[in-house]
C-alpha cells in the first residue's frame, strides 16, 4: 500500500492511555494537555545492523517495534517518571512490506499499552537500511521531582535493581555461542532478555516517591552508565563486583567466553536495570534494589568516575558500545 493508506492502517490500532491527547496521529502535530509542569523528553534510535542483528530470524518485526519503544520508555524510568507520549519516525527498508510495518507497530503499542504510554504521532518513510527514531515524553511536578544523575552524595549507597548480564549473555546465544548448555527456561530467558527487554518504569517511580534524588538506567553497564553519575555529580561512585547481581544462566554463558561472570554483569549493556545511590538511612527501607558499592568524594588529584573493584583490588572493565556492523 503507499504511504498514506499504510500510515491510515497502523494509526487505527492506536490507543491512548490517557485524556490528555487532545488531537494524536491524523494532523500535522499532536496537542497534549500536560500533566505536569515540568516535561520529560528522551529520544532513542535503534539500528538494524547495530543495535540489533540484522540477518537472525529471531529479529521479527514484532522485536524490533518492541525493543525500539523499550529502549526510549527506559529513559523515563531512569528519571522516575511514569509513561507520558510517544513520537515514532519509522525507516522501511526494502526487504520490509507493509505486514512487517504493522507488526513492528502492533508490538509497539502492545508495550505501549503496558507501559501507560500513548503513541502520539510520528512518521513513516523508506530507505536503505531499518531505523526507528522514537521520541517518549513523560511529566513531572518539577525539575526537583525526577531522579538525577548529578544528585549523588558523598556517603550515599550503591544499588542496582534485579539482575544483571542478562542481555550481554543471551546476544552471545544468539551469536557467537549458541551451543552452552543450559536449561531451556535460563536460556529463552537469557535470549528474551536482549531481544525484548522491559524497561523498569514502575521501580523508578516508586525508588523516586521512596525519596531516592540519583538514578540512570542501565543501557551501556554499570561500568559506563556509573561513571556518567560520577562525573556528573563531581564523586567517585564505588562498585564492588563481586555483589552485582547476575542473571541465572550469566555464568554458564560466561565461562564459555572464557570471561569473568562478573565482568558480564559489570560491563555488559542493555540490562535496562535502574543503578540509584541513596543515604544509608534511606537505603535501609528499600526494597528491590540490591547494594553494591558507595560513593565518595574524590581523592585530591583524582577525577570524578566509576571505580570497579573485587575486594579492594582494582578492576579494569569498559562498558558497552555499540559497533556497526
Amino acid at each position: 500500500m503507499g504511504e498514506r493508506a499504510l500510515i491510515r492502517s497502523f494509526t487505527a490500532g492506536l490507543r491512548p492511555r490517557d485524556d490528555r491527547l487532545l488531537l494524536g496521529p491524523g494532523d500535522d502535530a499532536a496537542l497534549v494537555r500536560p500533566a505536569g509542569a515540568v516535561a520529560v523528553t528522551s529520544t532513542d534510535t535503534t539500528v538494524l545492523g547495530v543495535h540489533l542483528p540484522a540477518d537472525d530470524p529471531r529479529v521479527t518485526p514484532a522485536v524490533v517495534g518492541h525493543r525500539a519503544l523499550a529502549t526510549a520508555v527506559s529513559d523515563l524510568a531512569a528519571m522516575g517518571v511514569p509513561g507520558g507520549e510517544a513520537y515514532v519516525a519509522l525507516t522501511v527498508p526494502p526487504s520490509w512490506g507493509d505486514d512487517d510495518v504493522l507488526a513492528a507497530v502492533a508490538a509497539m503499542e502492545e508495550l505501549a499499552a503496558r507501559s501507560g504510554t500513548t503513541i502520539a504521532g510520528g512518521d513513516v518513510t523508506a530507505g536503505d537500511a531499518l531505523v526507528v527514531t522514537v521520541t517518549v515524553v513523560g511529566w513531572a511536578a518539577d525539575e526537583h521531582a525526577v531522579l538525577r544523575r548529578d544528585a549523588a552524595r558523598p556517603g550515599d549507597l550503591v544499588g542496582v535493581t534485579g539482575a544483571l548480564g542478562g542481555s550481554t549473555a543471551g546476544l552471545a546465544l544468539l551469536t557467537t555461542h549458541p551451543d552452552v548448555a543450559l536449561p531451556a527456561a535460563e536460556r529463552e530467558a537469557l535470549v528474551r532478555r536482549y531481544l525484548r527487554p522491559e524497561a523498569r518504569l514502575d521501580a523508578g517511580v516508586a525508588l523516586r516517591r521512596a525519596g531516592v534524588r540519583t538514578g540512570i538506567d542501565l543501557s551501556d553497564g554499570v561500568a559506563t552508565d556509573a561513571g556518567h553519575v560520577g562525573r556528573r555529580s563531581g564523586v567517585v561512585v564505588e562498585v564492588d563486583v563481586a555483589r552485582l547481581p547476575r542473571q541465572a544462566g550469566v555464568d554458564a554463558v560466561a565461562a564459555a567466553q572464557g570471561r569473568d561472570p562478573a565482568e558480564l554483569a559489570a560491563a555488559g549493556g542493555e540490562d535496562f536495570e535502574l543503578l540509584v545511590t541513596a543515604p544509608a538511612a534511606l537505603a535501609a527501607g528499600l526494597d528491590g534494589v540490591t547494594w553494591v558499592g558507595a560513593v565518595r568524594s574524590p581523592a585530591p588529584g583524582e577525577e570524578p568516575g566509576v571505580r570497579l573493584h573485587r575486594a579492594g583490588a582494582p578492576v579494569a572493565w569498559a562498558g558497552f558500545e555499540h559497533r556497526a556492523g
